[in-house]
């Protein structure tokens, strides 16, 4: 699930908890305890930390990510769209400057049509940003 937004983690998560695709193996009924989708998320660096705290709402952060990923648009792009012009730059930003993670960490399952591995690869080095909003 490397390359899924959030909100589509949490929607996977309740349909498998309803759903038991024929011909799959493994146990019926709710294999994801309702807390963990419901848990507010964390990158748990300190004590009662959420991402919420510093991000905007998964919804709004994931179709930011979601225009600046998989449809690459400029930052302009999506504030015609009706985003906040510093959101947009903020996410762009926090993208921008985590490449190098994406770079160290362990390849994962392929899930979308465009995920983080080969499919975009931005330098880790090269300053040049869209400066156009």
């Amino acid at each position: 699930i490397k390359d899924l937004y959030k909100t589509r983690v949490f929607r996977m998560s309740r349909w498998r908890n309803e759903n038991m695709p024929k011909g799959c193996l493994g146990p019926k009924g709710r294999v994801i305890p309702e807390n963990i989708i419901t848990r507010p998320p964390s990158a748990e660096l300190r004590p009662d930390q959420k991402d919420e705290d510093s991000l905007p709402p998964y919804e709004v952060l994931d179709d930011i990510l979601h225009c600046l990923v998989e449809e690459e648009m400029s930052a302009r792009e999506i504030v015609e769209r009706g985003h906040d012009r510093d959101l947009v730059k903020r996410v762009e930003h926090l993208l921008y400057i985590s490449e190098y993670k994406r770079r160290q960490s362990a390849p994962g399952v392929k899930v979308t049509a465009r995920n983080f591995g080969r499919d975009r690869r931005y330098p880790i080095v090269n300053g040049f940003r869209d400066q156009d909003v």
